[in-house]
């Protein structure tokens, strides 16, 4: 597997994505419900980095709205996010 998800936080915010209501998040809203999981502050240029790093590699999507940013899987993405959770669901010996 290419190494798409180089660090915990990609990973968890393709999670954050993919659990969306409405399929996408502003990036605001991405970054909130992120530093609530880790209950802890994120600074921004991490944060967006880790995000464009995703968006650059084809697995996040991104369009304007208003003044607002709105982020959303791929297809590429959710196949990859997929595979990830298979990945960990044979690591744990859990069945299907």
């Amino acid at each position: 597997m290419a190494k798409w998800l180089q660090s915990g936080r990609r990973r968890d915010m393709c999670v954050l994505l993919a659990a969306a209501e409405d399929g996408e998040l502003s990036g605001q809203r991405l970054k909130t419900r992120l530093e609530r999981r880790y209950d802890t502050r994120i600074e921004p240029k991490s944060f967006y980095g880790a995000l464009d790093a995703l968006e650059s590699a084809g697995f996040v999507a991104h369009r304007e709205d208003g003044i607002a940013d709105k982020y959303s899987l791929t297809e590429a993405g959710k196949r990859r996010l997929r595979d990830q959770f298979e990945w960990m669901r044979e690591a744990l010996g859990e069945d299907s």
